[in-house]
């Protein structure tokens, strides 16, 4: 049977036990429905007294009233919490390795001007990966030392954009790009601070596309022996030998990013080796000194009650223990470390809220439903929002998955399998493909989706001409915008119209 509305099957005991046979195996039903996964969620969201989803004191049908939906949500709370422990503990754990660390707030997870002073206030610099990034980072008062910009395609205009600046370093990312940069630098009588940007070839456990340290793949110089016309030389070896020789570019060191929403920490460990190895290896073959060493991010958060990721401090006292003993096996002084974690630190500080408009309930054959059940179908309930993939792309991009739960009030209904979907023109609109909700969810209620904070709003766009959502920041009980939420009369004035007659 097809994957169809039936009106006429019968109904699987299943379906009003434990959970839905069409449910996957890591989802479970909720002891209690209305209960927030703290994981899941900044630190200042809770249920008020009234069973209503507040975020520091404000309750959603408040920033409803206030700002419409679709919406971003942020506690600016959590996010300077979350920016200040990354700093704190790696400057702790590394402190008697190379004096502390440098954390790169990763810009392309969600970026505005007031995320780029949050970053600088607690003490963190800024990763950027375009001219745009760029011109936030100026916005908001960024000194260039403290910026980073990145790209494995940068133009001409952005790399003299990043000189203009003065950027503390440009990560070059193939061999074209590094005498691109030599050239413009010299041509301006100037010298570039230059990372090399390497793929170490190994295999992070994560989706295929943010997977981005494997050879098959557009970023970096590789690492592997076969992988330029010189014998004996690897891509990241030549642009090594190749950077050495230009009077315009000031090596600093080397850098690497093995992939994003990343749980377990070997990848991250074998990346930190083979990247010392080569480190020392280069600084004594050509008889040079790289004082900088970049471990990349990519440290996952909680999508799901399933998800399980690990404080700041615990991968901070992993990746030393690893720096210092490869260090002490090579014989060599640390370089300085830097890091640049962006989900893990705005990931779950922002949930998007929601208006629920319609719903339908469809049946469907389970997997591995025998032919003994061929006439059992169980039902899946679709909830329609009046957002979707233009405000969250990431599970049509990555499959990725979310939890969402009923936020304006409290329901004591049994828990139903949904699929939280959006009001675009395409089947795959799904904002959260399985979550449990309860049965009386309706028309008019609010839903809330945790961790949206990284790669939603940076994501966005207008199809079906839908205005992108504005962004709240909420701090101290006060709520205000800090990205303003498009109009149609936005989108209408980039719309050059018809030419008159």
């Amino acid at each position: 049977m097809s994957a169809q509305e039936i009106s006429t099957q019968k109904v699987s005991a299943q379906d009003t036990n434990s959970g839905s046979p069409l449910a996957p195996e890591w989802l479970a039903v909720p002891a209690d429905l209305n209960a927030l996964h703290e994981p899941m969620w900044a630190q200042d969201v809770r249920k008020n007294d009234a069973g209503e989803l507040a975020i520091d004191g404000i309750a959603v049908s408040e920033l409803k009233a206030q700002f419409g939906t679709p919406l971003f949500v942020m506690s600016e709370t959590d996010f300077r919490a979350r920016a200040r422990s990354f700093k704190d503990a790696f400057d702790a754990a590394f402190a008697d390795i190379c004096g502390g660390v440098d954390v790169y707030y990763a810009g392309k997870s969600f970026l505005c001007t007031a995320v780029a002073a949050w970053v600088a206030d607690e003490g963190l610099r800024l990763d950027t990966c375009s001219g745009g990034e760029l011109a936030v980072a100026a916005r908001a008062g960024i000194k260039g030392e403290n910026l980073g910009l990145h790209g494995n395609n940068k133009s001409d205009a952005e790399i003299n954009r990043a000189l203009d600046m003065k950027l503390g370093r440009i990560v070059v990312d193939s061999l074209d790009e590094l005498d691109r940069v030599a050239k413009i630098a010299s041509d301006r009588g100037e010298i570039a601070n230059v990372m090399l940007r390497l793929t170490p070839g190994v295999h992070a456990h994560t989706h295929e596309f943010i997977a981005t340290a494997h050879e098959d793949q557009k970023f970096g110089l590789s690492m592997a022996g076969d992988s330029t016309e010189q014998a004996g030389l690897s891509a990241a070896e030549e642009a090594v030998a190749a950077a050495t020789g230009y009077a315009s570019i000031e090596l600093l060191g080397l850098h690497c990013h093995i992939g994003s929403q990343i749980f377990e920490p070997d990848g991250f460990e074998l990346a930190a080796q083979k990247l010392l190895r080569f480190h020392a290896a280069m600084q004594e073959k050509y008889s040079i000194v790289m004082p900088e060493l970049d471990l990349g991010g990519g440290y996952g958060i909680a999508y799901t009650p399933v998800d399980t990721p690990r404080p700041a401090a615990e991968i901070a006292q992993a990746m030393a223990a690893v720096v210092r003993s490869t260090c002490a096996e090579l014989g060599i002084t640390s370089p300085r470390i830097s890091i640049e974690p962006g989900r893990a630190i705005v990931g779950s500080t922002t949930f998007t809220l929601y208006e629920v408009g319609t719903l339908k309930t469809v049946r469907v054959d389970a997997p591995g439903d025998s032919e003994a059940e061929e006439n059992v179908t169980h039902p899946r309930r679709y909830v329609s929002v009046d957002g979707g993939m233009s405000d969250n792309a990431r599970p049509v991009l990555y499959d990725a998955d979310y939890s969402a739960i009923l936020a304006s009030r409290t329901s004591a209904a049994s828990a139903q399998l949904s699929r939280v979907v959006g009001k675009h023109c395409e089947s795959g609109d799904i904002v959260v493909r399985d979550v449990y909700l309860p049965e009386d969810v309706a028309a008019g209620d609010l839903l809330a989706v945790p961790g949206t904070g990284a790669y939603c709003w940076a994501l966005s766009s207008n199809y079906n001409y839908l205005a992108r959502p504005g962004v709240v920041a909420v701090r101290g009980g006060s709520a205000r915008l800090i990205v303003r939420g498009e109009t149609e009369e936005d989108l209408l004035n980039r719309d050059m119209g018809v030419p008159n007659d």
